[in-house]
C-alpha cells in the first residue's frame, strides 16, 4: 500500500508536502520543459508586487562553498502582466499554486494583494517581508516583531487567500517575530529566507555583488533553517513551511520532523532541475521503508 503523502496547510490540501522555492524556479513556466509541474505540491511564483521593479544592477549571483549569493533585487514584471501570463500558464496543471508578494510598503504589499483576491488559480499567498535585497520595505518589515504583526493584519484585512508569512532569518529571536505574525492573523509561516552574506572579488580588489551584500542560500544554512523551524514549530500553533539548503529527501525530512509541515526546494533547482522530483520519490520511499503510513505521522516528531 502506497503512504499517504498529503498534507494541508490553512484549510488547503497538497498532494504532497514539496513544492518550491520562491525566486528558483521562475513561475513555474521556465521549468515545465524539465519536469511535470503535476507531480509537485505547489509550485510557488517568484515575487510579484503591484507594479513592475526593475531589480539591482549585475553582477548579482555568486557562488560560494556549500551555496550561493543572489542579489536579485525581486525583479519582476508586476501584478498585472503576472496574472495575464503566469497565472493563465498555471490553469493547464493540477497542482496547488502559491504566489510570493513583496512591496516598498504596507500599501504597496495591500495593492498587490487586492489585485490578487479573486484569482481563482491562487490558492495560496506567500508574503515576503524577509529578502534582504531591497533598500526600502522587506526586510525592514520582517525584523521587528511591531512591524511584523502590523503589517500581516493590514495584508490579512484584504486577502481573500490564506496568507503566509515569510521570515528572516537575520534577526536576534525568530520565535518571537514567527508569534508577532500569529498574533497578526497570518495562516502560516514560510521559513527561512536567505542570510545576509558578503563576497569580496581579490583579483578586482571589489565586491562580487553590484549590490555588495547579497542573500546566503543553498545547503550551508540548512542547519540554521533546521533549527530556526524547530524553534518557531515549539512557538505557534499555525503551519509552517520550511526552507533553506534542502538538497533531498534527508534534508527534507529533517525540515518535517523538525516541525515543518511541507518543504520548499530552492537553490537545488540551479543544480538540478529535477531535484523537487527526486526529494519526493525520495520521501516515498523512505515511508516505504519504514512502514509509515503518512507523512503527517512525521510532522514535528523530535522534540
Amino acid at each position: 500500500m502506497m503512504p499517504d503523502m498529503s498534507v494541508e496547510i490553512a484549510g488547503v490540501r497538497l498532494k504532497n508536502p514539496v513544492m518550491t522555492a520562491s525566486g528558483t524556479f521562475g513561475s513555474g513556466k521556465e521549468f515545465s520543459e524539465f519536469l511535470d509541474l503535476n507531480q509537485l505540491g505547489a509550485v510557488v511564483t517568484k515575487g510579484v508586487a503591484s507594479v513592475p521593479w526593475p531589480g539591482n544592477p549585475t553582477p548579482r549571483i555568486c557562488e560560494t562553498p556549500s551555496g550561493m549569493l543572489n542579489a536579485i533585487g525581486l525583479q519582476n514584471p508586476g501584478v498585472d502582466t503576472f496574472k495575464k501570463r503566469d497565472l493563465k500558464f498555471l490553469e493547464d496543471f493540477d497542482t496547488k499554486v502559491v504566489v510570493n508578494v513583496c512591496g516598498h510598503s504596507v500599501p504597496e504589499y495591500v495593492d498587490c494583494v487586492e489585485k490578487l483576491a479573486d484569482e481563482k488559480r491562487v490558492d495560496l499567498l506567500e508574503i515576503n517581508i524577509s529578502c534582504p535585497n531591497v533598500k526600502e520595505g522587506g526586510i525592514a518589515f520582517g525584523t521587528s516583531p511591531k512591524g511584523v504583526e502590523e503589517i500581516t493584519k493590514a495584508i490579512k484585512d484584504v486577502a481573500k487567500q490564506p496568507v503566509i508569512m515569510k521570515l528572516s532569518p537575520n534577526v536576534t529571536d525568530i520565535a518571537e517575530i514567527a508569534k508577532a505574525a500569529e498574533a497578526g492573523g497570518a495562516d502560516g509561516l514560510s521559513m527561512i529566507n536567505t542570510i545576509t552574506g558578503m563576497k569580496i572579488d581579490i583579483r578586482r580588489r571589489t565586491f562580487a555583488l553590484a549590490n555588495r551584500t547579497g542573500g546566503l542560500s543553498g545547503p550551508a544554512i540548512h542547519p540554521v533553517a533546521v533549527r530556526m523551524v524547530y524553534q518557531c514549530a515549539q512557538a505557534v500553533k499555525i503551519p509552517i513551511i520550511g526552507m533553506g539548503g534542502i538538497t533531498d529527501a534527508e534534508s527534507a525530512l529533517e525540515m518535517i520532523m523538525a516541525g515543518a509541515t511541507a518543504v520548499s526546494v530552492g537553490t537545488a533547482n540551479f543544480h538540478d532541475q529535477t531535484t523537487t522530483l527526486s526529494v519526493i520519490e525520495g520521501i516515498r520511499s523512505y515511508l516505504q521503508e519504514n512502514h509509515t503510513a503518512s507523512i503527517r505521522e512525521l510532522i514535528g516528531c523530535v522534540r
